[in-house]
């Protein structure tokens, strides 16, 4: 990597509504451990120099006591509280940040990001300036109207499924969320990705780089019982 610094942004900021629990997902236990634990510990083991850990309202300390300190997270500069929205999270992260080259943004919720996935987005966001992990889907995806009747059926082969990782130049990504944030418009209830910030606020591309199908999201129950059938399948 030379001489330029690489953050990482981890996001441990969700409610999880949809767990159907009072637990946060990203603090539900997975094998013995935090659910956020396994990316962490993945960033932490990369060549990434920082990680910045963003949490919930009151859950700082938790995460410092609970997870980062026992499990010798060293790259933790700072646990800072996220915002309202995945995107408030994002930009109060990047507003922290002192000096940077490139940023990873990741969702904790994602515990099986490895070590080898990161060095690779590493390198090519390097050449890129902006890049996300991603897969081919494998089902055939239908555009829905508001009835519920399909409109269109989009070509299989060219369709990703977005992951993160999500990587970026930091002034890139700073000025495109800054934008972002000032104008508050009527299209932030729509953002659901980085890079469709990066892409819609500065008209830049963004490359989409293989990932692997186990980088699973956990959102649901039944991600959580998938992952604990994964955890026993991969190595880290």
């Amino acid at each position: 990597m030379g001489d330029k610094k690489v953050t990482a942004v981890v996001l441990a900021a969700g409610k999880g509504n949809r767990m159907n629990s009072s637990v946060a997902k990203q603090f539900l236990m997975l094998g013995g451990k935090p659910v956020v634990y396994y990316s962490l510990k993945a960033f932490e083991d990369s060549s990434v120099d920082e990680i910045i850990l963003v949490t919930g309202r009151d859950q700082r300390d938790y995460c410092r006591d609970n997870i980062v300190k026992p499990y010798h997270i060293s790259k933790v500069t700072q646990i800072i509280e996220g915002g309202k929205e995945r995107y408030d999270s994002v930009y109060q992260a990047l507003i922290s940040i002192c000096q940077t080259d490139y940023v990873l943004i990741h969702d904790g919720a994602r515990p099986f990001i490895t070590k080898e996935q990161i060095e690779k987005i590493i390198d090519e966001v390097m050449k890129y300036k902006a890049c996300i992990l991603g897969t081919p889907v494998k089902e055939t995806i239908k555009v829905v109207d508001s009835n519920g009747f399909i409109t269109a059926t989009p070509a299989r082969s060219k369709l990703w499924a977005a992951q993160t990782p999500q990587a970026f130049a930091y002034e890139a990504i700073k000025k495109a969320y800054t934008i972002f944030h000032q104008e508050q418009d009527s299209t932030e209830a729509a953002v659901t990705d980085d890079a469709m910030v990066y892409e819609t606020y500065l008209g830049n591309t963004v490359k989409i780089i293989a990932g692997n199908y186990s980088n699973i999201k956990i959102t649901t129950p039944e991600d959580l019982m998938a992952a604990e059938v994964l955890l026993n399948t991969i190595t880290f």
